[in-house]
């Protein structure tokens, strides 16, 4: 399959996938890894769409190929997690949890899942911190994002200055 088919599949099987038809993008992401099997895109939307659908071991499955084809993959280790806490497995679910986040520090949707998976299991207060890094990793993605717009309106006002006074100059 030529890189161009192996594109246009995996697009194919991500708009069956946004349409939460999740068996179609199985069965299309089943095609791409049989001539891809080291795609760690379509694996691990492929173990999501698993997850999705409730079949935790095919799910779990596909995280771990995911990780072995890339093992700082947080997004694995997090998707792993949650098949695991699934399948009540929470103690392993807890140190994939923990991987992602070791793996990536900002990653403030396993440290979500992680104070989930920590009050269902009664540890409110390690829950509690949690919580308190996912308010301060949103605050600190606003505050980055109001200061790159802020510079890129400074940018554009500056070049509207430019091109007033050039034309101005006229």
């Amino acid at each position: 399959m030529a890189h161009d088919d192996q594109k246009d599949l995996f697009a194919y099987a991500m708009s069956e996938f946004l349409k939460q038809n999740f068996s179609k993008s199985r069965e299309l992401l089943d095609q791409l890894l049989e001539r891809a099997p080291h795609q760690k895109i379509a694996l691990i939307t492929r173990g999501v769409a698993h997850l999705k659908s409730g079949h935790l071991d095919e799910a779990v499955a596909d995280f771990d190929r995911c990780i072995q084809v890339d093992p700082a993959y947080a997004r694995a280790f997090h998707m792993r997690g949650l098949a695991r806490e699934g399948k009540g497995e929470h103690e392993a679910a807890l140190a994939d949890l923990d991987k992602a986040v070791e793996l990536n520090p900002e990653y403030g949707a396993a440290y979500y899942s992680r104070s989930s998976l920590y009050a269902k299991m009664g540890k409110e207060d390690l829950a509690a911190g949690d919580v308190e890094m996912v308010a301060h990793l949103t605050n600190a993605n606003i505050e980055a994002f109001a200061n790159e717009n802020n510079t890129w309106r400074s940018l554009h006002l500056g070049l509207e200055e430019d091109l007033l006074e050039s034309e101005l100059e006229r």
